[in-house]
């Protein structure tokens, strides 16, 4: 109540200070330069650009403060974690993370081969899909990433990073999938290329009208 009395009472005020301000300096604003330098002009847009950019930050400061700040937000992501947690501490054990490190090892080997030699061996088809090599990319990016995050909740969780037997172990199994999965990989789209191929022909040969 007392912030909505402060407004009001500002709106009151500050029209009543710009009339007076007119009325006791009438001749500050006619005796202002007529032609203002070509600098100030153009310094104008920049400054607003710089002011819009900084209220922009400034607001999803203001959003992100305020969601912070939500209950309700707290305890949805409380919740969320809370499930992740108690699946973390029930499979925190060397084997656990030594599954999840030949796993992280078996897509980054899988997406990697698939992504530069999977994709020679479809453009040696003269064919090539936009949406193989995206999809193949991302799996090779979120490989990478859960490889990374693996090795270090197992440095922290578990004795798994330091037994070279358990490292090498997980690198070659995961190596030796990864190959595996390469080839099922790549002969899925071999399959399709040839596939892509044959559409032109089958839709000439049905649509040839019958003698």
């Amino acid at each position: 109540m007392r912030h909505l009395t402060l407004l009001f009472a500002a709106a009151l005020i500050l029209p009543a200070l710009s009339a007076f301000g007119q009325e006791v300096l009438p001749d500050t604003a006619a005796a202002a330069p007529a032609s203002e330098t070509p600098a100030s002009k153009t310094v104008a847009p920049e400054a607003s650009s710089g002011i819009s950019t900084e209220g922009a930050k400034q607001q999803v400061q203001e959003i992100a403060e305020k969601v912070n700040k939500n209950e309700q937000a707290q305890e949805v992501s409380a919740g969320i974690l809370k499930q992740i947690y108690l699946l973390a501490e029930r499979m925190e054990s060397p084997m656990f993370h030594w599954v999840a490190f030949g796993l992280m090892v078996t897509g980054v080997v899988s997406f990697a081969l698939q992504l530069v030699l999977g994709k020679l061996f479809v453009l040696a088809k003269m064919s090539m899909s936009l949406t193989e090599i995206l999809s193949d990319a991302m799996g090779l990016a979120v490989s990478l990433v859960g490889l990374v995050l693996t090795t270090q909740a197992a440095a922290q969780n578990s004795t798994f990073t330091t037994s070279p037997a358990a490292v090498l172990s997980a690198t070659a199994a995961g190596t030796v999938l990864g190959f595996l999965f390469f080839r099922w990989g790549t002969s899925q789209e071999l399959a399709a290329a040839d596939g892509r191929k044959g559409q032109p022909n089958a839709t000439s040969s049905i649509s040839k009208p019958r003698s």
